[in-house]
């Protein structure tokens, strides 16, 4: 898996999707900008990700969040060289606009999971640490979130068992 760079990443995103996780192909997610501290995902608000009341589906938004943590995390994860798995071990959600648009969905604790990473690596032993994710529509709702998630990563080395 390569996350170095935007087309990299996109791609292992699409590989990701198509192969492993076929939900996560369905919705079409891409990455616009990846760094060491901070991932954005969009998913397009089409037919596909609807739900009765033509936003976009609490399962698409779940995906999202997922992944802009997801993301980061395999971004750190990869630089170690080592066999670490990421879980999320729960998630708190905070939806507040009806989201009508293209989602952006934000996350910027990079330097946290580093750290996270970093220590499981070092101590092999499971990592859990909370993850914030926020969710906007900038073409209806401008900068205003219309939604947050916590998310529960758990990480543990698993190279030597």
């Amino acid at each position: 898996m390569k996350f170095s760079d935007l087309k990299s990443a996109n791609r292992t995103l699409w590989a990701l999707g198509f192969i492993k996780i076929p939900l996560i192909f369905y919705c079409r997610p891409k990455i616009k900008e990846i760094s060491d501290d901070k991932c954005i995902i969009r998913i397009p608000c089409k037919r596909r990700v609807k739900n009765h009341v033509n936003a976009m589906y609490i399962g698409a938004l779940t995906i999202g969040a997922d992944l802009a943590a997801g993301i980061l995390a395999m971004r750190h994860i990869e630089k170690t060289g080592k066999k670490i798995v990421l879980i999320f071990k729960d998630m708190k959600a905070d939806y507040l606009k009806l989201v009508e648009g293209d989602a952006f969905f934000i996350c910027k604790d990079g330097a946290k999971i580093r750290d996270a990473v970093t220590l499981a690596a070092e101590t092999g032993e499971r990592q859990n640490i909370p993850v914030n994710i926020e969710v906007t529509v900038p073409s209806h709702l401008g900068d205003e979130p219309a939604a947050q998630y916590t998310l529960t990563l758990s990480i543990k080395d698993k190279s030597e068992s």
